[in-house]
């Protein structure tokens, strides 16, 4: 088998082919052309079915969690509810960074820090991320959002 192997090369490949084709042969076209269709086949074998068929587009199914016909008012209730729900939540987060950052100072002062400079250049990034920060302030928020919950109750 070695043997067999080791006389195999593609230069010689070409060579004999190309010694081939310059005979005149009187069907090379149409043997040529058979080649062709036999190999596409057989390539045309490995393409898997997926590639060849258009997928079907997916079956969408839209699940919701509220009622079909609800009232504006009810939608606009239900809003105000989890907007409260979601302040509340914000409060607590809220109690606890500052209950984190009183603990962060107290060490800050046991080990000779100085918190009070440090708080300072905190407070002027602040301010600057503000100053360049061109969206509605929290008090037009908080303003926008009981002007919604109270045309709800009215």
């Amino acid at each position: 088998m070695r043997d067999f192997f080791r006389r195999v090369s593609p230069r010689r490949a070409v060579t004999d082919f190309r010694d081939q084709w310059k005979q005149p042969t009187p069907h090379r076209w149409q043997l040529l052309g058979v080649a062709m269709a036999a190999t596409f086949c057989v390539f045309m074998l490995f393409v898997p079915d997926s590639v060849r068929v258009v997928p079907a587009p997916p079956e969408v199914i839209y699940i919701s969690t509220f009622e079909e016909g609800r009232t504006d008012a009810e939608i606009i209730a239900s809003n105000c509810a989890n907007q409260q729900l979601k302040d509340e939540l914000q409060a607590r987060i809220d109690e606890s960074e500052e209950a984190r950052r009183e603990m962060y100072e107290a060490l800050g002062r046991a080990t000779f820090v100085d918190v009070d400079e440090m708080e300072r250049e905190i407070e002027a990034e602040r301010a600057a991320e503000e100053a360049a920060y061109d969206g509605p302030t929290e008090e037009e928020i908080a303003l926008s959002v009981e002007e919604y919950c109270a045309r709800a109750a009215g």
